[in-house]
């Protein structure tokens, strides 16, 4: 089965490097629609106090750790995702088994086979150790700095943000649009926008990201009545 992103590297030392950059600990879950087993790593269960065996991850087990207060738009967040997809994240906070509580900031998309939804995949990064940075700024590197064709939409937004202004959701219309525009899939714009920045020039070029996709006209004056 082909999913719609794979990992440009190898997924244990992509998530090596967020934890290295963000001092994050961070894990991955992945959920297949066909057999609705929840595939959590080795980290993933430590952020939540376990061991891999000692639980069997569900949906109604991960529910149970978000505290009560934001339970609600975890479900909201997660009917969303299986519903419509994404690229969409969310800030959430849990209980571990222990009663610590952690800061989660997840990232999550559908994984598609052929352009078929199949499931869902998803990254978690604990921000619990880092709550002293700006939670935007660093919900933004997490994901960037993952390394992740799965987080390639997120990635490219940051550039658009970084370089063009813009907010995070003026950065996906900008992309949308232009998705339209040519008939190209999101992604594979996106995927341009990462390699014309960093890959053909070597470092961050405002202009090469305006050749490869140039801001539209702003709307002209309004022409009164005659």
């Amino acid at each position: 089965m082909t999913s719609a992103y794979e990992p440009s590297v190898p997924l244990s030392g992509a998530l090596s490097s967020v934890e290295t950059f963000l001092d994050c600990p961070t894990g991955t879950v992945e959920h297949h629609f066909s057999d609705g087993v929840f595939r959590w790593s080795d980290e993933l269960y430590r952020i939540h106090g376990y061991e891999r065996g000692e639980v069997v991850p569900t949906l109604e087990l991960g529910m149970s750790h978000i505290i009560p207060s934001e339970r609600a738009a975890a479900e909201a967040f997660w009917a969303q995702v299986t519903t419509t997809g994404g690229p969409a994240s969310i800030y959430t906070a849990i209980r571990s088994l222990t009663g610590q509580t952690r800061n989660l900031l997840i990232s999550a998309d559908l994984i598609l086979d052929d352009g078929r939804p199949v499931g869902v995949w998803a990254l978690v990064v604990d921000l619990t150790r880092s709550m002293h940075v700006d939670r935007h700024q660093l919900a933004s590197e997490a994901v960037a700095a993952s390394a992740l064709n799965r987080a390639v939409i997120e990635q490219a937004k940051g550039i658009l943000m970084a370089r063009a202004g813009l907010t995070a959701s003026e950065a996906f219309t900008r992309i949308s649009s232009h998705s339209q525009a040519t008939n190209r899939k999101a992604v594979v714009i996106c995927q341009e926008i990462i390699d014309r920045t960093y890959q053909v020039t070597g470092q961050a070029s405002e202009q090469a990201l305006a050749d490869l996709m140039p801001a539209p006209p702003a709307a002209g004056p309004v022409a009164g009545p005659s």
